[in-house]
């Protein structure tokens, strides 16, 4: 009764759930004791008793396979050559019997999230050619994307594909490339997105004065690692593309499709996306692209687009009216405010600053860890240093709120806080000295800019 009861526990700290009947004692000994063994990282020891469990009943427990994946990666890294190679072998077979008899976990689909692991160690180990690499990852992200949500495998979803490219496989075309870049990239905004909605409750929380709870704390870490993580792969997502998505490429692949697509919204919105991101916006093309998009399918990026038109046609009241059709026909408050922070730096660009601030900020209020908004503030300011002030030291000291907005960016934005924090520094270098501040007598003074910035800074303390 005793060796039942402690057999019991040991499951309940699996923490599966997913217990079946099995006459098989032997089985059950077994699963307690590699699982023990796998606990304490000593996975030499769990070897033997995790292959005869797997062997014999492999629809006893998800911890077949969850810890199996430990202990073949142990096997691979630390074994005999014979032994490496067998592991490698067992390994990539083993996500497809963890698919066969766990492909749920509470309920909700694993496929994506075991198939991406399976062509990320196919990667890892150099098992398989890169079309047979991307049949999986594909597999993953067309029969279960919600689970395919590991950034660095989303990242060598794209990069397989794009080496199939270069390597002159005719199956893969220019076209091909540009549209699953779109998905993924896509993707990768839909997680950023996910983990922002959880991000804002911790930081609404915090800006309410609210003290946070340790279980506050550990999501914060946890959330700022994956969106630093998300920041990185889809900025090496963006690097690849580049080399590809000149405007020499993009204006005669897409005047080529333009008339089988012209009914395609999706096609039409991406396509001017692309073209405006990579500044192809004044081609005769864009306009044809936006024009047809926006009476299609009028919507917050068609609008976007025509607004960007009149900008470019020096309509700017006309241009407004379609920033602010954009803003209306956009429901979500997350891509609403990624719409307010494109027009912000729209703005930004023709030199309206007032303006811009405006727009970061209404971004700013539906999505309170969107950095970069709080990065555009902040290098509004720092470009009125010269504007704002009517002495030496007081121009000097916009700096500090460009640098305090700064920090705001980092506090908030895992994905920019390394930038961010250097952006900090370089303004702070230009700010006063302490010498300047000794001298002006201006310590824990407060400086206000009367220009359009309308409002002031704490000078520091020595």
């Amino acid at each position: 009764m005793k060796k039942y009861v402690h057999l019991m526990l040991a499951f309940a700290f699996l923490g599966t759930g997913q217990l079946f009947a099995q006459d098989n004692q032997e089985c059950l000994q077994n699963l307690s004791i590699f699982a023990e063994n796998a606990k304490v990282k000593n996975y030499a020891a769990a070897y033997e008793p995790w292959l005869k469990v797997k062997s014999e009943c492999p629809s006893l427990n998800v911890a077949i396979y969850s810890y199996g994946e430990r202990i073949l990666k142990d096997r691979i890294k630390n074994g005999t050559d014979a032994d490496k190679t067998a592991a490698k072998t067992d390994l990539i077979a083993l996500y497809d019997d963890w698919i066969k008899y766990f492909p749920t976990k509470q309920g909700k689909s694993k496929v994506g999230d075991i198939l991406s692991s399976k062509a990320q160690n196919m990667i890892d180990l150099k098992m398989g050619s890169a079309q047979e690499v991307y049949a999986v990852f594909d597999k993953a992200y067309t029969e279960d994307p919600k689970s395919f949500t590991n950034p660095k495998r989303l990242y060598n979803y794209f990069k397989t594909l794009y080496d199939i490219y270069k390597s002159g496989d005719s199956t893969v075309s220019m076209s091909m490339l540009f549209d699953k870049y779109e998905e993924v990239s896509e993707k990768f905004e839909t997680e950023a997105t996910n983990l922002a909605k959880r991000l804002d409750k911790i930081l609404k929380k915090e800006e309410s004065g609210e003290a946070l709870s340790t279980k506050d704390l550990k999501r914060r870490r946890i959330y700022d690692t994956n969106s630093n993580a998300i920041g990185v792969f889809l900025k090496n997502l963006d690097a690849i593309i580049a080399k590809e998505s000149s405007c020499d490429n993009l204006i005669p692949l897409y005047q080529s499709n333009f008339e089988e697509n012209k009914n395609n919204a999706v096609w039409l919105n991406r396509a001017a996306g692309r073209m405006k991101s990579k500044e192809c916006a004044d081609d005769p093309l864009f306009v044809t692209i936006v024009e047809a998009l926006h009476a299609l399918e009028p919507s917050a990026d068609s609008a976007y687009y025509l607004g960007i038109l009149n900008d470019k046609r020096g309509n700017s009241a006309e241009a407004l009216r379609y920033y602010e059709e954009s803003i209306s026909l956009e429901n979500d408050p997350y891509k609403k405010a990624k719409t307010l922070y494109k027009i912000a730096l729209e703005l930004k660009a023709k030199g309206r600053k007032s303006k811009a601030r405006s727009y970061a900020n209404k971004a700013l209020s539906y999505q309170p860890s969107l950095g970069k908004a709080y990065l555009l503030i902040a290098n509004l300011y720092a470009s009125s240093a010269n504007d704002c002030g009517d002495t030496q030291f007081d121009k000097r000291a916009v700096y500090w709120l460009a640098a305090n907005t700064a920090r705001k960016a980092a506090r908030v934005d895992a994905s920019i806080k390394k930038a961010a924090l250097k952006t900090a520094k370089s303004y702070e270098g230009r700010a006063p000295s302490k010498t300047d501040i000794f001298t002006e007598g201006k310590e824990g003074a407060s400086v206000t800019f009367s220009c359009w910035i309308g409002t002031s800074v704490k000078v520091p303390s020595l």
